[in-house]
């Protein structure tokens, strides 16, 4: 594939892995991104399963990762006064992860790592401020032609990747279907901000609390002061609750600030200052949580890395299989030399049992991590404490764990070519 002209949509994290390992293996690669720099805002994202195994293959990695982990010593769930029913911790053994991730680090310094990997690499080039209008692919398979929105010249490529998320335009024009197709809602949105106040008062552990109706708000260490995330989840009845929220997305952060005011109001524990620091706060990142199921990986010369094929939702591994999606695709490329289309069917083919495994949501996680009435989160909360208590819950982690961890060496394969 040496020499092959590679477009692709998307700075964060599937986008410049894709581009690494494409690079790697003789492509030229240009990485559009919509917006004009790269956005380092958003959650705490765990490095799972066969995302380590990925993340090991890239020379200086997993060092690097480890120097921006995001260190926190647990987490916890609080009652209204506080007090919390216990802390689970990490078991320190990055091949044995527990519910919390030996990676853990920020979605934008993750990002910053992934594109520091690949910016100097002369296959490799960067342009913000810029997003694909249209594509045209010849009937004979020919290179894709794409037109651009803001000046970037139309030009034909032997491949084009979209790695711009959940709603992806680009999955849109390339599949020839609504931005929203394909896309399955869990009825829940979560949003992040950091705040300057400690409201742990040094405390290194995280501490989560519900509150009926779905509503649950959470603190964790950052520097002096404090990262907060809140995410609601409605009942599926609900509909048009979710609605609100895009639409008050779609107003700009002022209009979502007081659209999460209204939400939390009254909420109780730290509420008051944590919405305090929301209408302070100058780097909130909102989104709506969903899986994406395409029924296909490609169309042509058109091909879907990370959320904008296979989001999945509350599994806590869309990271990771982003980055083996980067990985297989680049591999299996590689492997079928100037025979794209075959490269793509093995990409479809190696994926497909990985998306399936992995990407399977868990029964009743939404209603553990958000119950909607006082009963229930009373239920969670001293079930909680008690399988921390009995020591319960390190069974179960290591069991989960050692699951996971069969995963890696059973379902991502070698590629010789791009080692």
């Amino acid at each position: 594939m040496a020499g092959m002209n590679v477009l692709v949509v998307g700075a964060s994290i599937a986008g410049p892995t894709t581009a690494y390992w494409l690079a790697r293996a003789g492509a030229k690669v240009t990485v559009i991104e919509r917006f004009p720099y790269l956005r380092t805002g958003g959650q705490n994202i765990d490095i799972r399963t066969v995302g380590v195994e990925v993340m090991r293959k890239i020379p200086g990695m997993e060092a690097t990762v480890r120097d921006k982990k995001y260190e926190m010593d647990g987490i916890g769930v609080v009652r209204s006064d506080g007090r919390p029913y216990g802390i689970l911790k990490p078991t320190g053994n990055p091949d044995q992860q527990s519910l919390i991730s030996e990676y853990e680090i920020l979605r934008g310094d993750l990002s910053k790592i992934l594109v520091d990997l690949t910016k100097d690499n002369e296959n490799v080039k960067y342009v913000f401020d810029e997003q694909v209008t249209a594509m045209q692919q010849p009937s004979d398979g020919g290179p894709i032609t794409v037109e651009f929105a803001n000046g970037l010249a139309s030009s034909d490529y032997d491949l084009v990747v979209a790695c711009d998320g959940t709603t992806s335009r680009t999955r849109a024009i390339g599949l020839g279907c609504g931005i929203r197709d394909h896309v399955v809602s869990t009825n829940c949105w979560g949003a992040y901000y950091r705040m300057p106040q400690d409201l742990l008062q040094g405390n290194k552990s995280g501490l989560g609390y519900n509150a009926p109706g779905g509503r649950m708000m959470a603190i964790a260490p950052d520097g002096g002061g404090n990262r907060v995330f809140l995410m609601s989840v409605y009942p599926k009845s609900e509909r048009d609750a979710i609605l609100q929220f895009r639409d008050a997305s779609k107003q700009g952060d002022q209009a979502l600030k007081q659209f999460l005011a209204r939400r939390y109001e009254n909420v109780g524990w730290k509420g008051t200052q944590i919405l305090e620091g929301l209408m302070k706060s100058d780097d909130l990142y909102a989104s709506e949580v969903c899986q994406v199921k395409a029924p296909q990986l490609y169309k042509g010369r058109f091909v879907m890395v990370g959320d904008a094929g296979y989001a999945s939702g509350f599994t806590g591994v869309g990271t990771s299989l982003a980055m083996a999606g980067a990985y297989v695709l680049a591999g299996e490329i590689s492997e079928h030399g100037d025979n794209i289309a075959a490269g793509l069917r093995g990409y479809e083919k190696r994926m497909r049992p990985l998306i399936n495994k992995l990407g399977q949501q868990p029964r009743f996680v939404t209603t553990i991590m958000a119950p909607q009435t006082a009963w229930g989160i009373w239920l969670r909360n001293n079930i909680f404490g008690f399988v921390l208590w009995t020591g319960i819950l390190d069974y179960i982690q290591r069991f989960m764990g050692s699951s996971f961890e069969k995963t890696n060496k059973d379902m991502l394969p070698s590629y010789e070519r791009i080692a």
